[in-house]
């Protein structure tokens, strides 16, 4: 129950065993099982001394055997108070434990011997349920860290052999036997099977795999495969959610640091209520009572376990929230701000037109511009470069490549300046062509008058300063785009499309998602990007931006909050605030409504606590409370906001989320 331990007893205590299957499932654990046994043995033998010293005291026996039996129960039942109460006033701070002890010792002054035993057991029972909830939130927190294989079987020609998880590096190929749990993040070489990736990216329906395809560590697959390492420990999608995990352990977010001063200003309201009720009354247990009431630790203790038990919840279902920090500005956002190209769409264009200008033929077009993007990792740039190879082309390598995010490349290939870009007036560099403006200097409409896709991006090719051609590409929407759109709208959040494309491409996707027109800016740079989300805090919106490459990550980091997918550039995960491990935009609306429940229980908690203290210590100080009626007020109301605390904690199958309406 005390305010500044309530952190602690969050903080995570690894399980090991021997078999390596990580922590006791939260569910496969008894009720009997989570309760200290000195605990259950401490409050038994209070509640005997409790009714032994009714007893003695109806009996014509001497007043001072009771007394010493009280004395010895209190002793007993008080020590985990006391020496938490010590340890505050080492520490300077104000804690219930100080209140609490004040009260049983008046009760215990005044000749109530069996009150103040009866107090004490009912401090001790809130200790025990709080502590029940925190360790669900600890088990929560378990599993999640524990839950992938401690060894490792790499393949090496014939021969497979066990290592140690940490010691798996990018490149290795290691085997998974059915039913095992992926340790790393890679794509299969060998095997198909069914992947349960419902613990990485909250899709309980097993994901089918074959060659070729990418898997995630924290998935269970039902057959053998033998994968390829990309990413391996902490670098892994599973490895950053256990990073995220610990780091929101260690820090603290500003509403933990609110009810902290809070519960702090609770007690000393309380004592002064009792002193200016003693003043008043001269009634000594209506004083006792006043202290009694009050209890702070629902928003001490409730808080941080609502925090922490929604970050593990968004792990549960694909995100991963960097730091409670960050779960309240995401609670708090009103505008969200999506990049296009990988975010809402797959990010994997193809190339469906290359359309050359007059004089140039279509395969030299392409052949420079995939010269030019060879090394890319824009996307555009990679489906021109892939287009190349799937024709067989042979692609000289460019010189003097020089990149300019959101304008286009210049390469200099086979002694010719190739421009490749999307059109605008920007300068690559010294020396070099414009991509844009005056770059294009060929007439357009001595392309071949060939009919676009519709929603066609397209991309222009600049050759030693003349307008050489066109290629076209397309990129589909993302699946569950459509549904995370209308979600988000549905809450009454703001959203905006921004991206590099042009307006008709653009339109296109809006049209599809069901984004109206005016919610499209088309056309931009990255900076055009920043000052977009600048103009919006400027007016007083809370934005967080939805991104996925090199671009985008200036962006996020201007946003309130930054969102990045987890396929995208690895600039854009370590910029984001919030990563998708799955990319799939639907994790962003459910991750969106964890925060703003979290918000919702914290916000119930503090205002319930502050009702339930307030009217309780104005009752007790009429006299309308007495001071076991006033523990059961305490012990109740405390537990009841901690345990509302603990909905969030993720259970074995996470229910789906109401999402409420912003206003």
């Amino acid at each position: 129950m005390a305010i500044p331990q309530a952190d602690r007893r969050l903080r995570f205590r690894s399980r090991e065993s021997n078999d390596g299957e990580g922590g006791i499932n939260d569910q496969e654990r008894s009720l009997w099982s989570r309760i200290d046994t000195g605990d259950l043995l401490r409050v038994g033998a209070l509640i005997v001394t409790t009714i032994l010293v009714w007893v003695i005291e109806q009996a014509p026996w001497p007043r001072w055997i009771a007394i010493a039996v009280a004395c010895g129960g209190l002793i007993l039942g008080c020590w985990p108070i006391v020496r938490e109460a010590l340890e505050d006033l080492h520490a300077r701070r104000m804690s219930m434990e100080l209140s609490m002890l004040l009260a049983i010792a008046a009760a215990a002054a005044v000749g109530e011997l069996v009150t103040s035993l009866l107090i004490t057991v009912f401090v001790l029972v809130a200790e025990i349920l709080e502590d029940l909830s925190m360790d669900r939130g600890r088990d929560a927190l378990t599993n999640l860290m524990s839950f992938l294989p401690d060894t490792v079987r790499v393949v090496e020609g014939s021969r497979v052999h066990e290592v140690p998880r940490d010691d798996v590096v990018a490149g290795q190929l290691i085997a998974v036997v059915p039913g095992g749990r992926i340790p790393v993040d890679g794509v299969v070489e060998t095997g198909r099977a069914d992947v349960d990736q419902s613990r990485i990216t909250g899709e309980s329906m097993p994901v089918a795999v074959a060659p070729g395809s990418r898997v995630y560590a924290g998935s269970i697959t039902q057959a053998a495969l033998q994968i390829r390492v990309e990413r391996s420990g902490e670098e892994s999608s599973y490895g950053r959610i256990v990073a995220a995990v610990r780091e929101a352990q260690s820090s603290r977010a500003p509403v933990q640091r609110l009810a902290d001063r809070l519960a702090a200003r609770i007690v000393y309201i309380a004592l002064a209520a009792a002193a200016i009720t003693y003043i008043v009354t001269r009634e000594i247990h209506s004083t006792i009572s006043v202290v009694i009431v009050a209890g702070a630790c629902g928003v001490a203790a409730g808080t941080p376990l609502a925090v922490l038990a929604a970050i593990a919840r968004c792990a549960r279902t694909g995100a991963f929230v960097k730091d409670g920090a960050h779960l309240e500005q995401l609670s708090a956002v009103d505008t969200v701000v999506f990049d296009k190209t990988g975010t809402l769409t797959r990010g994997v264009p193809r190339v469906v037109q290359v359309v050359p200008a007059r004089g140039y033929a279509e395969g030299e077009l392409l052949r420079l511009a995939a010269a030019a993007e060879w090394n890319s990792e824009h996307p555009l740039g990679v489906a021109i470069a892939q287009k190349a190879r799937e024709r067989g082309m042979e692609v000289p390598s460019p010189q003097a490549v020089e990149y300019r995010p959101g304008v286009g490349v210049y390469a200099r290939v086979a002694g010719r300046d190739v421009a490749v870009g999307s059109g605008r007036r920007a300068q690559l560099g010294s020396g070099t062509p414009a991509v844009g403006g005056d770059a294009w200097a060929g007439d357009p409409s001595t392309e071949s008058d060939i009919p676009t896709p519709p929603g066609a991006t397209s991309v222009q090719i600049d050759i030693d300063g003349d307008r050489a051609g066109s290629i076209f590409l397309v990129d589909e929407v993302r699946s569950g785009a459509q549904e995370c759109v209308r979600r988000l709208r549905n809450t009454g959040l703001r959203l905006l499309l921004l991206t590099g494309d042009d307006a008709a491409a653009a339109e296109h996707v809006a049209n599809q998602l069901g984004l109206p027109v005016d919610a499209v800016r088309a056309s931009l740079l990255p900076a055009d990007k920043n000052a977009v989300i600048a103009r919006l805090r400027e007016r007083g919106r809370r934005v967080a931006m939805v991104g996925d490459g090199v671009n985008d990550a200036p962006a996020l980091a201007v946003a309130d909050v930054g969102i990045a997918m987890g396929t995208g550039t690895d600039v854009a995960r370590e910029a984001g605030d919030v990563v998708l491990v799955s990319s799939d935009p639907r994790d962003l609306a459910t991750t969106i409504a964890i925060a703003r429940r979290a918000r919702r229980i914290i916000l119930f908690n503090f205002v319930g606590t502050i009702a339930v203290d307030g009217i309780g210590m104005l009752l007790a100080a009429c006299g309308l409370l007495g001071p076991i009626a006033s523990a059961l007020v305490h012990v109740g109301s405390e537990s009841a906001f901690i345990l509302n605390s603990a909905r969030l904690i993720p259970g074995r199958r996470g229910r789906p989320l109401r999402e409420t309406r912003f206003h």
